[in-house]
């Protein structure tokens, strides 16, 4: 089913590539490398399944709580192309 001019599948397509993309930033924000035995924030220790379940983290379970609640959420994409997201 077609939007307006759009044509067959379009909207789907945008749909798609709006999850691609979520997919792809919230990869690139998983932490790399080896893990941290200490919190690099407050100085407790990281517990060793905290380690090996997530490579390369560096912050306790409380002081990442505290990082993701004061970045904002993450803003998506408008491909439609309307009047309204040319003057944003």
């Amino acid at each position: 089913m077609a939007v307006g001019w759009a044509r067959d599948g379009a909207v789907q397509e945008q749909m798609d590539a709006d999850v691609q993309d979520a997919v792809k930033r919230a990869r690139m924000r998983l932490p790399r490398g080896e893990s941290l035995t200490h919190c690099r924030e407050c100085g407790e220790i990281i517990p060793d399944l905290r380690r090996k379940a997530v490579p390369g983290v560096s912050l306790c379970v409380d002081c990442q709580s505290v990082l993701e609640a004061q970045q904002p959420a993450a803003a998506g994409y408008n491909r439609r192309g309307s009047k309204d997201s040319q003057l944003k």
